[in-house]
C-alpha cells in the first residue's frame, strides 16, 4: 500500500470512527462543535498501524534517536513507530512525559528513553494550540535533548503551528481540520 492510499485510508477511519458532533471541550480548554477521539484511532490495530507507517515515511531521511510526548496521546503513537522502526531495521526508542513528575519510584517526569544530545521527534494525536507538545518539548529540553520537529495526526489549524515557529521548531501533520472537512460535517447538524 503506497503512502497516498494509506492516508486515504486513514482518514476513513478517521472520519467513520473517531469523529464526532456536539460540543466538546479541547485538552487547550477551547469548546468545538467538531472533536476528533484520536484515541480510537491509535488504539486500533488498523489504525495504529497506519499512523506508524505514515509517520516512519515522514521521518526515513532523518536521524530521530527517539519518539514521545505527552501521555495520552502520544503513547500509542509513540510505541507503535517504535515496533515499526525495528522491524524496518532502524530502530528508534519510545518515551513518555507525564504531566508531572512521580513522587515515587523513580521519581521520573519522562518514563522511557531519552538521553542529552539525541534527536528527538515528538508527536501527538490532535494538536490545537500546541500547548500540550510546548510541554512535552519544555521537559525534553530540559533532559538534555533535542526536539527536531513536531507530527500530528490531525492539526485543527488553531494556532500550534505559530507556536512552535516561534522556537523554530517544524509541525508536520497528517491531516489539518480542512482535510477531515469539519465545516461540511457541522453544515449537516
Amino acid at each position: 500500500m503506497s503512502r497516498e492510499e494509506m492516508k486515504e485510508r486513514l482518514l476513513a477511519l478517521i472520519k467513520e470512527r473517531a469523529l464526532f458532533l456536539g460540543p466538546r471541550k479541547l485538552a487547550s480548554g477551547k469548546m468545538s462543535n467538531c472533536y476528533i477521539d484520536g484515541k480510537l484511532i491509535t488504539c486500533d490495530p488498523e489504525g495504529i498501524y497506519l499512523v506508524s507507517k505514515i509517520i516512519l515515511s515522514m521521518i526515513k531521511d532523518e536521524e530521530i534517536d527517539a519518539i514521545g510526548g505527552m501521555t495520552m496521546g502520544a503513547d500509542p503513537i509513540a510505541a507503535g513507530v517504535a515496533v515499526l522502526s525495528y522491524l524496518e531495521n532502524r530502530p528508534i526508542k519510545a518515551f513518555i512525559v507525564r504531566p508531572v513528575q512521580k513522587d515515587h519510584g523513580m521519581g521520573k517526569l519522562i518514563e522511557g528513553h531519552i538521553q542529552k544530545g539525541w534527536s528527538v521527534l515528538i508527536v501527538d494525536d490532535v494538536i490545537t494550540t500546541g500547548g500540550s507538545v510546548l510541554k512535552a518539548i519544555k521537559a525534553v529540553e530540559e533532559a538534555g535533548a533535542v526536539v527536531k520537529k513536531v507530527i500530528a495526526i490531525v492539526d485543527r489549524l488553531e494556532g500550534a503551528r505559530e507556536a512552535l515557529a516561534e522556537r523554530n521548531i517544524p509541525l508536520q501533520s497528517i491531516f489539518t481540520k480542512d482535510d477531515v472537512d469539519f465545516s461540511r460535517m457541522l453544515k449537516k447538524e
